[in-house]
């Protein structure tokens, strides 16, 4: 009876070494994005390869050519994107307010990296007319890694 209550902790005590992995699995928990991130980019540097949904396309629509080349401009400014397909006039049909709205726009294609997505997508609510711009991605799952590394160095910080 004494060994097995010297093994056992009382009830409603934790022993400092369950506190010490609850902290290691919260640590880990919040750092495995930048954690994939970096081993993504290290597994890319060393084989020389793609590694899947590294980079992604974020498609963004604007009301008309000027905002859309004003916001392109300041994405590439601020290094959230490498590059910017302005296509013009795609026809919208979309329920607002309960109705059917039909309106022409122009559809930005932005390419950028996963990683960045997040941030890209709040600094284009901030700058964007719409009160609920058009922002979504999907990441690349293929394509040449030459332009991959083309969009990389296209982002890198100065």
């Amino acid at each position: 009876m004494d060994r097995l209550g010297s093994r056992c902790p009382l009830p409603g005590s934790l022993r400092p070494s369950v506190l010490t992995c609850l902290l290691i699995l919260t640590a880990s928990f919040v750092s495995y994005p930048m954690l994939r991130t970096l081993s993504l980019q290290l597994h890319s540097a060393v084989t020389g390869s793609y590694v899947s949904g590294t980079y992604s396309v974020v498609f963004v629509n604007c009301p008309n050519e000027q905002i859309a080349r004003e916001i392109a401009r300041a994405i590439l400014d601020k290094k959230l994107a490498a590059s910017v397909n302005i296509l013009p006039k795609a026809s919208s049909l979309y329920f607002w307010n309960g109705e059917i709205e039909e309106a022409t726009e122009i559809l930005l294609l932005i390419k950028t990296k996963t990683s960045k997505v997040h941030v890209l997508s709040g600094y284009i609510r901030l700058v964007h007319p719409f009160e609920i711009p058009e922002v979504f991605s999907l990441p690349v799952d293929q394509g040449d890694v030459r332009y991959f590394k083309w969009l990389e160095e296209g982002m890198e910080e100065d």
